[in-house]
This record gives C-alpha cells, structure tokens and sequence, in this order.
C-alpha cells in the first residue's frame, strides 16, 4: 500500500534508534537548550509533546527499534540502544541527544515537526526533575471501543413518547435545550417511508388509501405492511448489499472464475428476513451459494501484498460486519489509527492454506504474524486447525453475542442509511465517538433480543419521531458541533432514480441480468397454470432408453395475439425450438432450462411449436457399448394478453405445456417444422412425470425461471447491469467494498441528467407508452403524471404550463418534455 502524502510527513520519532550514539561531548551539551527552569507538569507539558511526537511509533502497542514509551518503566528501560532517559540527568539521556539533532543524521523526529528548544528544554527540565509520571497515564493501546454489549435502561416514556429511540434521545434534546419538531405530514412521512422501506414510489392509488385512513397507529401499519412486502423490500436492499458484499452481475474477473456472484442466495437471504447473525456466518462461513463474498478478486492478481485474495477477505470482513478499516495496517502498521500490520496478517492467515509471511511496504520481514481475530477478547482461533475449521470459528467469534461489535455497526449503517448521518461517523470508523452512544447501544442489544432481526430494527427507527421529523439540509448538519435535528434531506439513489421514473412512465426493464428465484419472495410468481410433464417416446426414459432424435410438434390455437408469450424448455440432452416454422432457441445444458420471448413469432389462430430433441450417447467412440441413457423433455409456454373488462384490467391466459398431447416421429422429413406439414402418421408421448422427478429434479430450478418469466418487463434497476446513466448517479464499480454512496451532486450527474442520451431514450419511451396508456384529456394526464411522480396535484401555475406544454391534443413531444421538467426538480430526485 503505498504512502498517502498527508501520512507520509507525520513525525516519525526514534526512527533508526538501532544505532547506537557515542556519549554527548562536553561541547555538544554546551549546545543543548537549556533545561526550563520551572517545575514541569507532566500532564499538561509532556503528554503532549509525547502524543504529537512520538506514539505514532513507539506507543499503543508500537515498539520500533524495540522502544516503548507506554509507561515510564519502558521508557527508562528504553531499547536497542539502551535507556531512553536517566532521571536526574538529561545531558546524558540518549532522548535529549536524538531530539537535540546533535548528529544531523539521527535528527528525531526524522519526518514533520522538530521539537522547538523551549519543548527541548521542558524535556531536560522533567528529567532533571526525576521524570516524574503520573498515575494512570499510559500510552498504551486503549481497550476496544464498541465492543462489550450494553443495553441502556430505557427512560421513562411520556405522553407522546413511546418510541424506545424517542424515549433514549429525550435526555439528549434536554441537554441540547432543543425541542423537538413535530412530524411531517402524513403525504410527505409516506413518500418517505416507501422509499426508505421498498425504494419505490407510492402509487396514487396506495397514497389516497393512507391518507384516507384514520387509524391513529396508520404510519406504524403502513411501515409493517411494507415492510411484509418480501420481493419488493428484497430488490430494494439487493442494493445495499451488492455494494457492501462486491456482488455484481458482470465485469472483470467473473469470466475466469475469480469473483463469483451471491445474487441467488442474497436475494434468499433477504426475501426470508434471513436472521442477521446467520446471513454473516454464512457468508464468513460460507455455503456454495455465497462464497462468492471471501473469495477474493483472484483476477487482478498479486498486485501488492496488501491485496492478497486472503488479505481482502480480511478487509472485507472487518470493514463490513466490524467497522474496522485494515487497509493500511495491510501494509504498515496504521497511522490513522491503531491496527498494525500484525493485526491484518493475523486475521488474514485465517484464510490462508499456509501461514503468511508479513510483508511491509512490500519488503518481506521474515516474520510470520500469529493467527487470530482482530478482537482476541472474543476468544482464540486455533492456527493449526483446517481452514474450514478456522472459518467457522471466526464465524463463531463474530456472531456471538459477546461481540457488541457486529451489532452497533449493522444499527450505524442503518441509522446512516435512513438519517443521512450515522450515530457514529464515518460509519467504517466504528472506533469514533457517537454523538449519542445510549442509542446506538440500546438497538445493538435490543438487535440481538430480537433473534437478530434486522426488519424489527427497521421497525423501530422509521416509526419513531426522530425519523418523522422535517428533513435538515446537508449543510446544517454537517458543522464540527453536531447536534441531530432530524434526518438529513438526501438523494435517490440511481436505482432508486430510475425505478422512480418507471414507476410514472410504466418503462421498466426487461429482465434481470442474473438468475434469481424471485418466487422465494413471492410464492405466486412461481405457480403454473397447468402442469409441465417431462416427455419421451417410452414411459422408462426417465431410467434409460436409446440415444436418439426425435421430432416434436404441438398445435395451438391462440383466440387472441398475446402481449406477454414466453418459453421455457429443457432437454436431455439438447433441443432446438421452433415457433411456427422459425429457430427461436437451441440449448445443450439439461441443468440450465432456457427462457426465450416468442411473442413476435405468435398469432392469433393456429400456432406449430416444434422441437428438435437429441438423447445423446453416453459413449459415442464406443461403437460396442450400451449407448442407451434417461431422456427427456419439457416445456411451458406462459402466454397472457392484457386487455380491459367492464373498464377493468384483466390478464387472459393462454398457457400450455408439454404432456401427452405433443406428437414425435424418429424421421426429420422436410418441412416438419412448419405449421402446413401434415403429421398424420406421428404418435403421441408418454408422460415420465412432474418436473420435480429424477433424476433431474429441476423443480426449483424451472420454478425461478417462470417466476423471472412472470416478472419479465417488470424488472427493477438493482437487478440490471449498470449502464453510463447507473455509474453517472453514483453506482459504484463494486470491485472495493462501498458501504454508503455519496448524496452529493456531481457535474458527471449534472452532464448525464440534462444532455444524456440514455435518459433521454427513456423519456421518450415513457412518453409514447404514457400516450398509448392515459387516453385521457391532456388536464387528466397531467394530474395523473404529478401524482404518479411527486405525490401530489399540480398547483394551478403548474397545471396552466403543464397544458401548454403537452398541448391539445396531447402530443408525444410535449409529454417527453413534461416528464423532464418533473424528474429535474429537485422534489422528485431528494427524499425530504
């Protein structure tokens, strides 16, 4: 890791102490600084020069040149070269020689400030003196901070007062003679709420039903109900997540096998409000599913010995689960803080199949640092043990409930998330101050209480009033002197952006850039019609039957052109598919069934899908063996239309698939593909069984793939590649860990937002969907369109200009230039 040039200046004292110094001359002590001629207070004159001068190296457990100035035993004691100082005699203390420059090669400190000759003098003054230390002062390294749980009594509560972060923060507003505001209205706390919850918008139809409703306990159901919204809540914190666990969906590294994604088994996690304990001991402790996380970016290479695969995944872990930044104590020991090289070799040989030699600054030292957790206090790791069981002992160290660690740092990131501001800031530095430490205590422990469930944490912090109070702009907030005065306004972030701007224009994605089992969240997603059944010519297929072609058809009449038709198909061995006499999708790989849109090749009346169906040989260079194998196929068409009954929306099914009505012949004769050839002479199948059935058991497998079908054009930006749009509005790389993203505006996001072609792609779809979708008076459309973006009605000024905007009649142009207007204003882009 190479030097930043604000560390590189700091004073390094005693540097090169190895070499030893001949007595002081009667000369050179003649050229010394006189000793201050007062009594010298330790406390106020020389902690200090010891703490800007010389801690750095030989204090908080440092000991360059085998020096410590911890306590006055080790100072007298001193190292290499022998004692540190001789009470009673500063001319000859080798203290005074090096801080004195008497030989210009030795100058201490060697970088940054020299010490003045009047702290020289106060040096030789408190030696003189017998270098008297202080009970209690010692520089050595501080306990762990954050670490022991603690759970706070809660304060009384009081009218009004229930909340138990209300209740913790009323001794607090006390103190900083501060009265609390009330709430925001009911139309702005919803906004919030739905972004902070799901990321989306609330529809007009959602917010008219809250604001109608006269429960006094609505914005504690409305945050439960959203909250109960598994799939919608799950691709919102996919999010999150992907950034802080480098999980992405495609880019250097995941074509070699360097990085692999943890998407299925995120999603999962999320959707099942997988317990907070569990989610991090299975991603330290890996299953399959989710090691994608430790792995490491085996693709970029050796680069340094601060980036080992080994050494990331120690960094990764205590930066993301512990608060703790090692990255420069990868390479030397910290100067921003006090982790040392030791400590990140140590935890990083819990990865390692050999024990790790620790190098600093890229110079190997021939010292192997001892295998352990960064927090000893929780308990040891054992260095001989396998490294599966070194990972599950870490996991154990992590997860127990003696670490209050884990906890304050996931509450942090949430209170951060939902603020704009953590209780402790930066919320990696989890050793820092909180500004109030009762709160972040309290939801640590009460966490933990709650069998580590993070949806209750949540809970708790957007019903309380702290939450619901007027948003704080940046700018108040972010003074040397904090004081929380409700959360900080912030901005969508680009997928909240882009879901935003779905949700008004109805141009969503197409499908997910990576294979999720969305009925995991959503049950219904994943529910047939009708019942797939795996096909062959003879019923025992399933066990073994021939090596073969065979040739399929299948007639359907469609009494209306769909405008959703998709298929999934599987084989084994391989299958072409045919949609009224056109290749549409070929695959190879039984294990993966493959989803293909065939609505552009339907129509309405008759339909031919025709398959081509290989049961490979097991053996095909052997000519003498049993070449028979199970084969097997299956296919489901999930074909709907969209249309309107009695002014009502309704979905018309027409979905089928393969049973024993589809046809197969042995012989590819011409045309058989084709809706006009006659089949008169085909049989019909046999049914092996349900998709579920050995040996290819690819229920869950089939079911994720209809669930994305029924989800198809209805997809999310979190689960897309990211695009210059994404990147301009703040979407990290994630080839580092990112726990938070900045709210601040940039001039790429300024560039992109006004001149950029892929906004204005999207607006234009909007625009033309928005036109086809709201055949209403050009006065309708715009109400819808505010209430759709902005939650509420246009004013009568904004009506007046919205009309000359979109014209009469409604022209395409005018609305694309509306929808600009609106998602520019800084009501649309801020969450307030």
């Amino acid at each position: 890791m190479k030097r930043p040039l604000t560390i590189s200046v700091l004073a390094f004292l005693w540097a090169g102490w190895a070499v030893a110094l001949a007595k002081i001359t009667p000369e050179q002590a003649k050229s010394l600084p006189p000793p201050a001629s007062r009594k010298v207070d330790f406390v106020k004159e020389i902690k200090p020069i010891f703490e800007a001068s010389c801690i750095k190296c030989h204090g908080r457990g440092r000991t360059k040149g085998d020096l410590s100035i911890e306590s006055r035993e080790t100072l007298i004691k001193g190292g290499e070269s022998g004692p540190a100082i001789i009470p009673g005699k500063s001319a000859e203390s080798h203290l005074i020689e090096l801080v004195a420059g008497l030989d210009p090669d030795s100058v201490m400190p060697q970088k940054g400030k020299r010490l003045t000759p009047g702290q020289i003098g106060v040096l030789r003054a408190w030696i003189d003196q017998g270098a008297p230390w202080d009970a209690g002062i010692s520089f050595a390294k501080p306990p762990p901070v954050n670490l022991v749980p603690r759970k706070p009594e809660l304060p009384v509560a009081r009218r009004g007062v229930t909340n138990p972060i209300d209740r913790l923060l009323q001794p607090y507003y006390e103190a900083h003679s501060l009265k609390p505001a009330k709430s925001v209205s009911d139309r702005v706390f919803v906004r919030r709420a739905y972004l902070d919850a799901i990321g989306l918008l609330p529809t007009p139809e959602e917010l008219d039903e809250f604001l109608a409703g006269k429960r006094p306990d609505k914005r504690e159901q409305l945050v439960k109900r959203l909250l109960a919204d598994n799939r919608r809540y799950a691709e919102h914190w996919l999010t999150f997540w992907n950034d802080a666990l480098r999980n992405d969906y495609r880019g250097t590294g995941y074509i070699d096998g360097g990085r692999k994604q943890i998407t299925d088994w995120l999603y999962s996690a999320l959707a099942k409000n997988m317990p907070f304990d569990e989610f991090v001991r299975e991603l330290i402790d890996p299953v399959p599913e989710s090691e994608g996380f430790i792995k490491g970016i085996v693709w970029r290479g050796v680069v340094n010995a601060s980036q080992t695969p080994q050494m990331q995944a120690a960094q990764n872990i205590s930066q993301v689960f512990m608060g703790v930044n090692l990255k420069c104590a990868s390479c030397h020991d910290s100067f921003i803080n006090d982790w040392m090289l030791s400590d990140s070799y140590g935890l990083a040989g819990i990865f390692s199949d050999q024990p790790l030699e620790m190098v600093r600054c890229d110079k190997p030292t021939g010292q192997f640092a001892k295998t352990k957790f960064i927090y000893p206090e929780l308990g040891e790791i054992n260095p001989e043990a396998e490294k599966s069981q070194r990972l599950k002992q870490l996991a154990d160290l992590v997860t127990s409930r003696q670490d209050g660690r884990l906890t304050r740092t996931m509450v942090n990131r949430l209170w951060a998330r939902f603020m704009g501001r953590g209780l402790i800031e930066p919320p990696d530095e989890m050793d820092n101050a909180a500004w109030n430490q009762d709160v972040l205590d309290w939801l640590a422990a009460d966490l933990v209480d709650n069998r580590y469930d993070l949806k209750h944490t949540i809970e708790l912090i957007l019903t309380s009033h702290a939450y619901q109070l007027p948003a704080v702009p940046m700018t108040e907030q972010a003074s040397k002197e904090f004081v929380f005065r409700g959360p900080v306004v912030r901005r969508l972030s680009g997928e909240q952006f882009l879901d935003a701007l779905a949700a008004v224009t109805g141009v969503w994605h197409e499908q997910p850039a990576a294979q999720i089992d969305f009925s995991v969240a959503d049950p219904k997603l994943g529910r047939l019609a009708v019942e797939p059944k795996w096909i062959w010519k003879d019923a025992g297929a399933a066990e073994k039957t021939e090596a073969l072609t065979l040739y399929w058809r299948k007639e359907v009449n469609l009494p209306e052109a769909p405008t959703e038709a998709v298929a999934v198909a599987t084989c084994d061995n391989s299958f072409k598919l045919f949609v009224n006499g056109k290749e549409v999708t070929s695959s190879s790989d039984y294990n993966k069934p493959k989803l293909v849109d065939i609505r552009s090749q339907l129509v309405k009346g008759r339909n031919l899908f025709a398959l081509q169906a290989a049961n490979d040989p097991g053996k095909p260079d052997d000519k003498s063996a049993d070449q028979s194998n199970p084969a097997g196929l299956i296919l489901y068409a999930r074909i709907r239309r969209e249309q309107t009954t009695n002014g009502k929306p309704e979905e018309k099914v027409m979905d089928f698939a393969t049973d024993k009505t589809w046809l197969w012949s042995t012989t590819k004769a011409d045309g058989w593909e084709k809706p006009e050839f006659a089949a008169s002479d085909w049989q019909s199948a046999a049914e092996l069984g349900s998709v579920e059935m050995a040996p290819w058991q690819l229920g869950r497998k089939f079911t994720s793939v209809m669930a994305a079908a029924a989800l198809r054009g209805q997809v999310r930006a979190t689960l897309v590649n990211s695009d210059p749009l994404l990147t301009a509005l703040g979407r990290p790389n994630r080839e580092q860990v990112v726990t938070s993203r900045s709210s601040t505006a940039t001039t790429l996001q300024a560039l992109e937002m006004t001149n950029g072609a892929m906004l204005a792609g999207l607006l234009e779809r909007g625009a033309g969907r928005i036109v086809q979708a709201l055949p209403q008076s050009d006065r309708d459309l715009i109400v819808t369109l505010y209430e759709r973006a902005l939650t509420r009605k246009p004013t009568k000024a904004e009506l007046r200009l919205a009309e000359e905007m979109v014209g009469t009649p409604v022209k395409k142009e005018g609305v694309e230039d509306l929808l600009w207007a609106m998602t520019m204003l800084p009501e649309f882009q801020l969450i307030y």
